[in-house]
C-alpha cells in the first residue's frame, strides 16, 4: 500500500488510528499494539501476499536467536548465525540472480538464474534486524516481548523505505502509557508533516520524474547521432533526477515521521536539508542519516574507524561506501556509485587540512568575509555537481548507458525537445506571460515552466529548513495550508506513482 494512495489516506489510515486509540482507551494495551501490528502486516501485504510470509519467517527467526541469547552461556554462536541468516536472506532475494548472471559473464558458464520476486523494503527491515541482533549480543537489548519486537520491525510507517529505526527508540515510547491516548498537539503535527510529505512527492517528485523517464527512455532508443539527447537535455535530466530523488525520499521521510507523531511515537530524522552540503563528507551527514549511522556503528567502527592510522582509515571508508552501493541494489552502477563517493570522503578527508588553512588565510586577508563566502560558494557548487553526476549514474541503466549520456555533454547542442518539457507544464501559464508581454509560443511556455519548477525546487532545497525542524504552530492560516495542500495532492493522484526507495 502507498502513502500516496487513496485507499490509504481515506481508509487506511483513518481506521488504524481509530482503532488503536480506542482499544488504548478501554485499557486494552496488548490489543492495542496486536492491532497496529496486525495492520502494519496488511499494509505491508497489500503490496503482495507472498511478502507476509518473508517477513513474517525474517521476525520468528531473529526474535528466536534472541532469546537464546538470553539464557546461552555464549552470545556469539547466536549473533554469527544471525548474521548469516539477514545477510543471507538479502543476498538471495536481492543478488542472488546478479551474482550468477556476473559469473556466466566472467567464466562463460550457464548457471540458470531463478524468477525470485523482490520483496519490498528487505534492505530497511534486514537492517533493522541486524542493529537489533548485534545489540542483543551486546546485551542493550533485554527483556522484549515477541510482540513487541515484531511490532518494531513491522511498524508501517518507517517498514518500506525507512528510517532505520533503532529498538531502543522505538520499543521504549511503545511501552510509555502517556502515548497510548489521543494528543491532538502531535496529531496536527503529523497531519502537517504528512501533508507537506505528500506535497514533496505528488507535486515535486512525480513533475521532475516525468522528464527523467521521457530523457532515460529515449537515452535507451538512442544513444549517439541524431534523436539522443542533447547538451542542454541531459543537463536537464541530471538536475530533475537530481530534484525527483531528494523530493521523493524526503517526502517518504517527512510522511513516515508524520505518520509517527499521529501515534504520539517520535521517528528519527532522516534528512538535513543535505543540499546545502558545501563536501560529501557534509552531504553524508545529512542524507539518508539513518543509513550512515548504521553504516558507522555496525560496520566503520568495528573495523577500526580511523584508529588504526590513516591508511586504515582510508581503506574502512572505502568498505563502508562500496557496501552501502550494494544495499541500494543488485546492478554495478550502484557498486561504481558508492566507490566514486567513497573516493570523494577519502579526497575530503585528505584535504580538509589544507581547505581549513586556506579559509582561514582569505577570512583574515583583506577579502574577509566576500573572500570567505566565495570559497564557499565554490565548495558548493563542486559539491551538488559532483551529485548530479553520481545520480546519474544511480539512475542509469548501467554503467555504459552512464557513460554514454556523459559524453553526449561534450556535443554542442543546446535543443530541448517538448517531449521532456511537457512534465513541466502549468495549466494556463501561457495567459500569464502573455499578459506580461512575453511569448506566448507554446515551446516558449514550457522551457518558463521548467525554469520556474527547477528555481522552486533550488529554493526549498536551499532556503527553508527542512520540515522536521519546523516549529508547528496551530493557527487558522496553518490548518488552511494544510488542507489545501492535502487536497491539491488527492485530486492530483489520477495514478500512483512507487517511491523511488522501495525498489532498494
Amino acid at each position: 500500500m502507498q502513502f500516496n494512495s487513496f485507499i490509504f489516506i481515506l481508509f487506511f489510515l483513518p481506521i488504524t488510528c481509530l482503532g488503536y486509540y480506542l482499544l488504548n482507551h478501554f485499557d486494552r494495551e496488548k490489543e492495542a499494539k496486536g492491532y497496529l501490528l496486525l495492520m502494519s502486516l496488511w499494509f505491508y501485504g497489500y503490496f503482495n501476499a507472498s511478502y507476509l510470509v518473508i517477513i513474517c519467517s525474517s521476525i520468528c527467526v531473529n526474535f528466536l536467536l534472541y532469546k537464546k541469547m538470553q539464557t546461552a552461556k555464549s552470545r556469539r554462536p547466536y549473533l554469527i548465525l544471525g548474521l548469516l541468516f539477514n545477510v543471507g536472506l538479502i543476498f538471495y532475494f536481492k543478488y542472488y540472480n546478479f551474482f550468477l548472471q556476473n559469473l556466466n559473464d566472467a567464466f562463460k558458464t550457464d548457471f540458470v538464474l531463478r524468477t525470485i520476486v523482490l520483496p519490498l523494503g528487505i534492505s530497511f527491515f534486514t537492517f533493522q534486524q541486524i542493529s537489533f541482533i548485534v545489540d542483543a549480543y551486546k546485551g542493550e537489548a533485554v527483556g522484549y516481548s515477541f510482540l513487541e519486537y515484531a511490532l518494531f520491525v513491522s511498524f508501517f510507517p518507517q517498514l518500506v523505505a525507512g528510517p532505520i529505526v533503532l529498538h531502543s527508540e522505538l520499543i521504549p515510547q511503545f511501552r510509555d502509557k502517556t502515548r497510548h491516548r489521543v494528543n491532538f498537539d502531535n496529531l496536527s503535527k503529523g497531519i502537517m508533516l504528512f501533508s507537506r510529505g505528500l506535497a514533496k512527492k505528488v507535486l515535486i517528485a512525480d513533475t521532475f520524474g516525468k522528464a527523467v523517464d521521457w530523457a532515460f527512455a529515449q537515452a535507451a532508443v538512442v544513444q549517439v547521432g541524431e534523436g539522443a539527447l542533447t547538451r542542454a537535455e541531459i543537463i536537464i535530466l541530471m538536475l530533475s533526477y537530481t530534484f525527483q530523488i531528494y523530493f521523493d525520499f524526503s517526502g517518504y521521510s517527512d510522511m513516515a515521521t508524520g505518520l509517527g507523531s499521529m501515534f504520539n511515537l517520535k521517528i528519527p530524522m532522516n534528512f538535513n536539508s543535505p543540499y546545502k552540503a558545501l563536501s560529501v563528507a557534509d552531504f553524508w551527514k545529512r542524507w539518508h542519516k539513518t543509513l550512515t549511522r548504521f553504516l558507522t556503528t555496525y560496520i566503520y567502527i568495528p573495523l577500526g574507524g580511523n584508529r588504526k592510522g590513516k591508511l586504515r582509515t582510508y581503506l574502512n571508508i572505502m568498505i563502508v561506501f562500496t557496501i552501502s552501493g550494494i544495499w541500494h541494489g543488485a546492478n554495478w552502477t550502484f557498486i561504481l556509485w558508492g566507490i566514486l563517493h567513497g573516493l570523494a570522503q577519502c579526497f575530503n578527508k585528505l584535504t580538509h587540512g589544507i581547505y581549513e588553512a586556506v579559509y582561514n588565510a582569505v577570512s583574515k586577508s583583506f577579502l574577509g568575509k566576500a573572500g570567505a563566502a566565495l570559497i564557499k560558494t565554490v565548495q558548493w557548487i563542486v559539491t551538488f555537481a559532483f551529485l548530479n553526476v553520481t545520480w546519474l549514474l544511480f539512475r542509469a541503466n548501467s554503467v555504459t548507458e552512464w557513460v554514454q549520456i556523459l559524453k553526449r555533454l561534450f556535443v554542442l547542442n543546446l535543443d530541448v525537445r517538448d517531449g521532456m518539457l511537457e512534465a513541466f507544464r502549468i495549466p494556463r501559464f501561457r495567459y500569464v506571460m502573455s499578459a506580461i508581454g512575453l511569448s506566448a509560443e507554446d515551446h516558449a511556455v514550457l522551457l518558463a515552466c521548467m525554469f520556474i519548477m527547477m528555481v522552486l525546487a533550488l529554493c526549498l532545497c536551499l532556503l527553508f529548513k527542512n520540515n522536521y525542524e519546523r516549529k508547528y504552530e496551530f493557527k487558522v492560516s496553518s490548518l488552511a495550508f494544510t488542507w489545501v495542500l492535502i487536497v491539491t495532492c488527492v485530486i492530483s493522484l489520477s495514478s500512483v506513482s512507487t517511491f523511488l526507495y522501495f525498489n532498494f
